[in-house]
């Protein structure tokens, strides 16, 4: 007599997916805007299995301390409002290989909700588009942000850059030469705490200040205008308030702009910094002088440079051994 194996033996019933790293908010548009950063990531493994609703079986890389509850881990809300959603008759089992730092500005948590749903959606007996996953990223990342924003997700799910709005997600298109030098300081700021700096009231000024500059950031990117970048790169809202929490921002972002950068802020809540270039060898050399700047405040750093549009999520083939696949963060 045969037996039938069963879902969580069966590697059909076993999926494998890798979601890059991201530069949310990009300088101006916070909680909209983002785009994905090749180099570092997460790795989710699924498995589909009779038991319902979802369990966390393994966390391993440079995060291992997150929760095992799914409610209160962004991979496993996103789970399980998928499985809500679509009515599935079974559940998922998850293992994530964390490839990003905790509270690094780099989209660490919507890494781990994206690669987790990408991972199930291939396990549906019809796959869903990309933009059908935002809902639920959405409802993955708001565990750790306390809000829905999409300005990490979204770009992991499209690749590139991305204005993430509630309802949509709309794909930008900066020249193929325009590059992002990343540059993560071995520091964490955790992003509730970052949120609590941003709680008091903005002048209308401020804010109509702001909105003139990410006009003239999409516009510029649509035209391929640097200058128009130029003119617009900068946050006039958020990093007044959040770059005191990081040791040695002014030098770093001055570093930045002396080695030619478009413009320069924080990725994210912080307290990695990104700076926008005209093409790879410029971001090569911000990176550089980006890492010094942190190195005279004391901390190292590690740097990245990739283009603009960069990678989205992706399927992977199956793993070799536990934790193996690319974008680990060391």
């Amino acid at each position: 007599m045969t037996s039938t194996p069963t879902a969580a033996a069966d590697p059909q019933a076993t999926a494998r997916a890798f979601a890059p790293a991201s530069v949310g908010n990009v300088a101006v548009g916070f909680d909209l805007l983002g785009h994905s950063v090749r180099g570092a990531g997460d790795i989710a493994t699924v498995r589909r299995c009779a038991r319902p609703g979802v369990r966390i079986t393994a966390i391993r890389g440079v995060v291992t301390d997150l929760p095992r509850e799914p409610s209160a881990n962004t991979a496993g809300a996103a789970l399980l409002s998928l499985l809500a959603a679509e009515r599935l008759g079974h559940g998922f089992e998850l293992e994530l290989d964390k490839g990003i730092a905790l509270g690094s500005g780099m989209g660490g948590s919507a890494a781990s909700c994206v690669a987790a749903l990408v991972a199930a959606n291939a396990l549906l007996p019809t796959p869903l588009p990309r933009e059908a996953l935002y809902p639920h990223a959405l409802a993955g990342e708001s565990v750790a942000s306390g809000a829905r924003t999409g300005d990490n997700v979204g770009p992991m799910l499209l690749g590139g850059l991305v204005l993430a709005t509630p309802e949509r997600l709309l794909r930008i298109s900066p020249p193929a030469a325009w590059h992002c030098a990343l540059v993560h300081p071995h520091f964490v700021l955790e992003t509730l705490r970052a949120r609590e700096v941003l709680a008091a009231p903005y002048p209308l000024a401020a804010l109509v200040r702001q909105t003139a500059n990410l006009s003239q950031v999409l516009l510029g990117c649509e035209r391929g205008d640097a200058a128009l970048v130029r003119a617009g790169l900068r946050d006039d809202l958020v990093e007044p308030r959040r770059a005191p929490l990081v040791p040695g921002f002014a030098a770093v972002k001055q570093a930045a702009m002396d080695a030619g950068a478009m413009g320069a802020s924080l990725s994210g809540a912080g307290p990695s910094v990104f700076a926008w270039c005209e093409d790879a060898a410029m971001a090569a050399r911000a990176v550089d002088a980006m890492r010094a700047a942190f190195a005279d405040a004391g901390l190292g750093s590690d740097g990245f440079v990739s283009p603009l549009d960069g990678p989205a999520a992706t399927l992977l083939p199956p793993a070799d051994g536990a934790g193996a696949g690319p974008g680990f963060l060391r």
